[in-house]
Protein backbone atom coordinates (compact mmCIF):
# COMPACT_ATOMS: atom_id res chain seq x y z
CA UNK A 1 0.00 0.00 0.00
CA UNK A 2 1.31 3.42 -0.93
CA UNK A 3 2.08 5.45 2.23
CA UNK A 4 0.39 8.50 0.73
CA UNK A 5 -2.95 6.66 1.00
CA UNK A 6 -2.63 6.12 4.74
CA UNK A 7 -3.68 9.00 6.99
CA UNK A 8 -2.61 9.52 10.58
CA UNK A 9 -4.28 12.07 12.85
CA UNK A 10 -2.41 15.36 12.85
CA UNK A 11 -0.21 14.68 9.81
CA UNK A 12 -2.35 16.02 6.96
CA UNK A 13 -5.80 16.06 8.52
CA UNK A 14 -6.95 16.45 12.12
CA UNK A 15 -8.60 13.65 14.08
CA UNK A 16 -11.96 15.41 13.67
CA UNK A 17 -11.58 15.64 9.87
CA UNK A 18 -10.56 11.98 9.64
CA UNK A 19 -13.48 10.93 11.84
CA UNK A 20 -15.88 12.95 9.67
CA UNK A 21 -14.51 11.30 6.52
CA UNK A 22 -14.97 7.90 8.20
CA UNK A 23 -18.58 8.74 9.08
CA UNK A 24 -19.16 9.82 5.46
CA UNK A 25 -17.87 6.43 4.30
CA UNK A 26 -14.78 7.83 2.58
CA UNK A 27 -12.23 6.34 5.00
CA UNK A 28 -12.01 3.26 7.20
CA UNK A 29 -10.10 3.02 10.46
CA UNK A 30 -7.08 0.69 10.45
CA UNK A 31 -5.23 0.50 13.74
CA UNK A 32 -3.73 3.93 14.45
CA UNK A 33 -4.81 5.54 11.17
CA UNK A 34 -7.24 5.66 8.25
CA UNK A 35 -7.25 4.55 4.63
CA UNK A 36 -9.65 4.98 1.68
CA UNK A 37 -12.73 2.78 2.02
CA UNK A 38 -12.42 1.40 -1.52
CA UNK A 39 -8.98 -0.18 -0.90
CA UNK A 40 -8.63 -3.65 0.61
CA UNK A 41 -7.23 -3.81 4.13
CA UNK A 42 -4.22 -6.03 3.53
CA UNK A 43 -0.99 -6.76 5.39
CA UNK A 44 0.60 -3.63 3.90
CA UNK A 45 -2.16 -1.40 5.27
CA UNK A 46 -1.91 -3.00 8.70
CA UNK A 47 1.87 -2.61 8.70
CA UNK A 48 1.46 1.06 7.73
CA UNK A 49 -0.80 1.50 10.76
CA UNK A 50 2.07 0.26 12.96
CA UNK A 51 4.68 2.72 11.66
CA UNK A 52 4.30 5.18 14.57
CA UNK A 53 4.32 2.35 17.14
CA UNK A 54 7.25 0.31 15.82
CA UNK A 55 10.54 1.69 17.14
CA UNK A 56 13.57 1.41 14.82
CA UNK A 57 15.39 -1.88 15.35
CA UNK A 58 12.24 -3.67 16.51
CA UNK A 59 9.83 -6.02 14.74
CA UNK A 60 6.12 -6.61 15.21
CA UNK A 61 5.65 -9.87 17.09
CA UNK A 62 3.03 -11.91 18.93
CA UNK A 63 -0.55 -10.66 18.55
CA UNK A 64 0.60 -7.63 16.57
CA UNK A 65 2.29 -9.83 13.96
CA UNK A 66 -0.76 -12.13 13.88
CA UNK A 67 -2.95 -9.09 13.14
CA UNK A 68 -0.59 -7.91 10.37
CA UNK A 69 -0.69 -11.40 8.83
CA UNK A 70 -4.51 -11.19 8.76
CA UNK A 71 -5.49 -13.55 11.57
CA UNK A 72 -7.85 -11.07 13.23
CA UNK A 73 -10.17 -8.23 12.29
CA UNK A 74 -9.17 -5.63 14.87
CA UNK A 75 -5.70 -4.82 16.19
CA UNK A 76 -4.72 -6.22 19.58
CA UNK A 77 -5.31 -4.10 22.67
CA UNK A 78 -1.59 -4.27 23.43
CA UNK A 79 0.96 -4.32 20.63
CA UNK A 80 4.02 -6.54 21.03
CA UNK A 81 7.38 -5.63 19.55
CA UNK A 82 10.65 -7.54 19.76
CA UNK A 83 14.25 -6.57 19.16
CA UNK A 84 15.43 -7.41 15.62
CA UNK A 85 19.02 -6.11 15.78
CA UNK A 86 22.13 -6.94 17.83
CA UNK A 87 22.28 -3.75 19.85
CA UNK A 88 19.49 -2.54 22.13
CA UNK A 89 17.97 0.51 20.45
CA UNK A 90 16.12 3.10 22.45
CA UNK A 91 12.36 2.60 22.64
CA UNK A 92 9.83 5.38 23.07
CA UNK A 93 7.65 4.21 25.97
CA UNK A 94 4.00 3.79 24.96
CA UNK A 95 1.09 2.74 27.08
CA UNK A 96 -0.24 0.04 24.74
CA UNK A 97 3.10 -1.46 23.62
CA UNK A 98 4.84 -4.43 25.27
CA UNK A 99 8.56 -4.64 24.44
CA UNK A 100 10.32 -8.04 24.34
CA UNK A 101 14.10 -7.70 24.58
CA UNK A 102 15.16 -11.11 23.24
CA UNK A 103 16.51 -10.78 19.70
CA UNK A 104 14.54 -12.37 16.87
CA UNK A 105 16.86 -14.20 14.44
CA UNK A 106 16.79 -12.75 10.92
CA UNK A 107 15.42 -16.02 9.45
CA UNK A 108 12.32 -15.56 11.65
CA UNK A 109 11.61 -12.11 10.16
CA UNK A 110 9.97 -10.89 6.98
CA UNK A 111 9.34 -7.42 5.61
CA UNK A 112 5.75 -6.28 5.19
CA UNK A 113 5.56 -2.84 3.57
CA UNK A 114 9.18 -2.18 4.66
CA UNK A 115 8.44 -3.00 8.32
CA UNK A 116 9.93 -6.11 9.99
CA UNK A 117 7.34 -8.63 11.20
CA UNK A 118 7.89 -12.12 12.60
CA UNK A 119 7.00 -14.94 10.20
CA UNK A 120 3.72 -16.81 10.79
CA UNK A 121 5.62 -19.80 12.23
CA UNK A 122 7.61 -17.62 14.64
CA UNK A 123 4.46 -15.65 15.49
CA UNK A 124 2.52 -18.77 16.51
CA UNK A 125 5.55 -20.04 18.46
CA UNK A 126 5.74 -16.75 20.38
CA UNK A 127 2.01 -16.84 21.06
CA UNK A 128 2.27 -20.38 22.46
CA UNK A 129 5.20 -19.35 24.68
CA UNK A 130 3.41 -16.26 26.04
CA UNK A 131 -0.18 -17.58 26.18
CA UNK A 132 -0.04 -18.29 29.92
CA UNK A 133 1.40 -14.83 30.68
CA UNK A 134 -0.89 -12.73 28.47
CA UNK A 135 -4.54 -13.73 28.06
CA UNK A 136 -4.75 -11.85 24.77
CA UNK A 137 -1.94 -14.02 23.36
CA UNK A 138 -3.97 -17.17 24.10
CA UNK A 139 -6.90 -15.78 22.09
CA UNK A 140 -4.69 -14.86 19.13
CA UNK A 141 -2.97 -18.27 19.35
CA UNK A 142 -6.29 -20.11 19.04
CA UNK A 143 -7.45 -17.86 16.22
CA UNK A 144 -4.22 -18.37 14.30
CA UNK A 145 -4.23 -22.14 14.87
CA UNK A 146 -7.84 -22.43 13.69
CA UNK A 147 -7.10 -20.42 10.53
CA UNK A 148 -3.83 -22.19 9.73
CA UNK A 149 -3.80 -25.63 11.42
CA UNK A 150 -0.79 -26.81 9.43
CA UNK A 151 1.44 -24.52 11.53
CA UNK A 152 0.58 -26.24 14.83
CA UNK A 153 2.60 -29.46 14.32
CA UNK A 154 5.51 -27.39 13.00
CA UNK A 155 5.51 -25.32 16.21
CA UNK A 156 5.36 -28.53 18.27
CA UNK A 157 8.40 -29.93 16.42
CA UNK A 158 10.27 -26.65 16.77
CA UNK A 159 9.63 -26.43 20.53
CA UNK A 160 10.50 -30.10 21.14
CA UNK A 161 13.81 -29.68 19.28
CA UNK A 162 15.02 -26.79 21.45
CA UNK A 163 17.44 -28.00 24.12
CA UNK A 164 17.14 -25.20 26.67
CA UNK A 165 14.30 -22.74 26.73
CA UNK A 166 12.43 -21.08 29.61
CA UNK A 167 8.84 -22.28 29.76
CA UNK A 168 9.41 -25.21 27.39
CA UNK A 169 7.40 -27.76 29.42
CA UNK A 170 4.39 -25.48 29.76
CA UNK A 171 4.59 -24.57 26.06
CA UNK A 172 4.64 -28.25 25.05
CA UNK A 173 1.49 -28.84 27.13
CA UNK A 174 -0.20 -25.83 25.48
CA UNK A 175 0.79 -26.95 21.96
CA UNK A 176 -0.42 -30.52 22.63
CA UNK A 177 -3.81 -29.14 23.71
CA UNK A 178 -3.87 -26.86 20.69
CA UNK A 179 -3.04 -29.77 18.38
CA UNK A 180 -5.93 -31.71 19.90
CA UNK A 181 -8.30 -28.73 19.43
CA UNK A 182 -7.25 -28.31 15.81
CA UNK A 183 -7.66 -32.04 15.19
CA UNK A 184 -11.10 -32.02 16.83
CA UNK A 185 -12.13 -29.03 14.71
CA UNK A 186 -11.02 -30.83 11.55
CA UNK A 187 -12.95 -33.96 12.54
CA UNK A 188 -16.13 -31.93 13.21
CA UNK A 189 -15.75 -30.19 9.85
CA UNK A 190 -15.39 -33.58 8.13
CA UNK A 191 -18.53 -34.92 9.87
CA UNK A 192 -20.48 -31.80 8.88
CA UNK A 193 -19.32 -32.11 5.27
CA UNK A 194 -20.20 -35.85 5.25
CA UNK A 195 -23.70 -35.36 6.70
CA UNK A 196 -24.59 -32.35 4.55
Amino acid sequence: MDPSLFYRPGALLSQQELSAARLDGLLVEVGEGYMPADLPEDAGARAAALAPILSPGYAASGPTAAWVHGFGDAPPRHHHIQRAVDRRPRVQPRQNVIVHEGQVPSNDLMLVATLPVTTPLRTLTDLVLTSSRYGECALWMRSMAAACPSLVPLVQTLLAARARMPGKRAALVVIAELLEEVGEGARQEEVTRYTS
